[in-house]
């Protein structure tokens, strides 16, 4: 799936990753552990609790999002016969289709490294336009990063937790986008929703982190996780480093494996605009259920395909929707 790109400029990543649940939710098979981000003072945190587990041996569940691939605007109203899926391109029969607006449980990571001081406003207040699409039984939780990555809000449903503790944050210090995307990942083990997002905001490519991109997108292809991203890209005439050049890429990557999107505009006054349209489409998901005639248990990862018939009256529609997905040990 291509990118989906506004206009090229200094990169700011804003991604946002939503489970797509599938067979159990199993452990991640990276062997790296998260750094333990110990809590600073007076920071928000609320009791651990056990991750919610769909235990299901037989059905498969694809998030899918429907754009007009002319404007990319969403296309709601949708019958499960309006789809054709495959997996390792044999046809699957979908059992159902469904669109409720179930709870979602979004991490929010968000770069404090020094490279965003003059653009850490803009993005406050393009997670304020996503928080205004909350909805009753949402969570969210704050991951911030510059040097390292720190968990400042555990999972909370009060938005204003997260945007007062993004008001008194500065920016300082490298970009360890990675760890902070890992760490997302791991925290997503002890939310409470099946459906799960991260939110990323951030500037740039990494420079600081302890995990590779190689251990990123292994994780993230294991993590069944829907990842979005908007990049700013404008160097005010300063060089750029070759990670700042790859950050766009890797999220857009990572975007197209989960079945998200990527977005790059060329000013950071985009922002706002952006996120509110990511927490729309985020929203306004089709969830297909199907019984794969795969009924091996042999934890291999097998590929899914979606497809949109064509619609008498209207225009060409471009799904998006997560590349597959690890069959199940037992």
């Amino acid at each position: 799936m291509r990118r989906a790109k506004l206009h090229s400029g200094r990169f700011v990543g804003v991604a946002v990753a939503a489970c797509a649940v599938l067979w159990a939710q199993q452990e991640p098979r990276v062997g790296i552990q998260p750094r333990a981000p110990k809590p600073a003072a007076g920071e928000v945190s609320d009791a651990p609790r056990q991750a919610a587990i769909r235990i299901d041996t037989s059905h498969v569940q694809i998030n899918v999002t429907v754009l007009k691939a002319s404007n990319n605007q969403v296309v709601t109203g949708m019958e499960k016969d309006n789809f054709e899926l495959f997996e390792d391109k044999i046809p699957q029969e979908i059992l159902s289709l469904s669109t409720e607006e179930a709870p979602l449980s979004i991490a929010m990571v968000f770069d404090i490294s020094g490279s965003m001081g003059s653009k850490l406003a803009r993005a406050r207040q393009a997670a304020a336009e996503f928080f205004r699409a909350s909805n009753e039984g949402d969570e969210y939780a704050l991951i911030t990063f510059g040097d390292a990555p720190k968990l400042a809000v555990s999972w909370t449903s009060r938005t204003a937790e997260i945007q007062s503790r993004m008001a008194f944050i500065g920016a300082k210090g490298r970009t360890a986008l990675y760890d902070g995307i890992y760490l997302a990942m791991q925290q997503m083990k002890t939310a409470r929703n099946a459906r799960k997002a991260i939110l990323i905001l951030s500037d740039g490519g990494d420079n600081n982190s302890r995990y590779g991109e190689s251990d990123i997108r292994t994780a993230v292809r294991e993590a069944d996780v829907q990842i979005y991203g908007m990049g700013i890209y404008e160097t005010g005439g300063r060089v750029v480093s070759s990670e700042e050049l790859a950050g766009p890429s890797l999220l857009g990557d990572l975007a197209e494996i989960t079945g998200g999107r990527s977005f790059n505009v060329d000013s950071i006054s985009q922002m706002p605009d952006v996120a509110a349209k990511i927490g729309v489409e985020l929203r306004n998901q089709y969830m297909l259920t199907y019984s794969s005639t795969n009924k091996e248990k042999d934890g291999k990862y097998r590929r899914v395909e979606v497809k949109v018939k064509p619609i008498r009256g209207m225009p060409q529609l471009k799904p998006y929707f997560r590349n597959g997905y690890y069959a199940p040990t037992q």
